[in-house]
């Protein structure tokens, strides 16, 4: 399995079960999810209960939660929305953080990222109205921030996320 990590926070971001395509000139990863509802309820037999041995089962209601597979998986947390400014502001930091990392990690990948992420950046805020921002599990807001958005149908979410600024561990 390859899991796709901030390398800022070391959040788990998404994995290799997604369909995972570059785009921006490789700057960015995105990510195509999909709705998904699913149970929380536990499953008592699988720890040992027994509902007719114990009085029966009392018909606990299972909470259900619904929304964007990547999300719900790597337990991402929806953080505020950005105005054009803030998200700015949130960006200049991000790109001296990741830039700070490639250097001491994959120096080769520095001149790439410094040349291609500005269009990158440019691209995100011609579309910032549209995204939902989301951190890791952390909540870390110095970290990689995925935007969430839906595909023309309307129903077929993606996320975007800097390649430079995610590391790929495999297990």
């Amino acid at each position: 399995m390859i899991i796709y990590k901030d390398i800022i926070t070391g959040d788990e971001l998404f994995t290799e079960i997604y369909k995972i395509t570059e785009v921006c000139d490789g700057m960015l990863y995105e990510v195509q999810g999909k709705l998904t509802s699913r149970s929380e309820d536990v499953d008592g037999s699988l720890i040992g209960a027994n509902a007719s041995a114990e009085g029966g089962d009392e018909g606990s209601e299972a909470a259900t939660v619904s929304g964007v597979d990547i999300v719900l998986n790597s337990k991402l947390q929806e953080t505020s929305a950005y105005n054009k400014k803030a998200y700015q502001t949130y960006i200049k930091s991000y790109m001296k953080l990741v830039k700070a990392k490639l250097e001491e990690q994959k120096s080769s990948r520095v001149q790439a990222f410094v040349a291609g992420a500005p269009a990158a950046v440019k691209m995100i805020l011609g579309n910032l109205d549209k995204y939902q921002f989301f951190t890791g599990e952390s909540m870390n807001c110095d970290g990689a921030i995925g935007l969430l958005d839906y595909r023309e149908d309307g129903i077929t979410p993606y996320m975007l996320f800097f390649k430079d600024g995610i590391e790929i561990e495999k297990y």
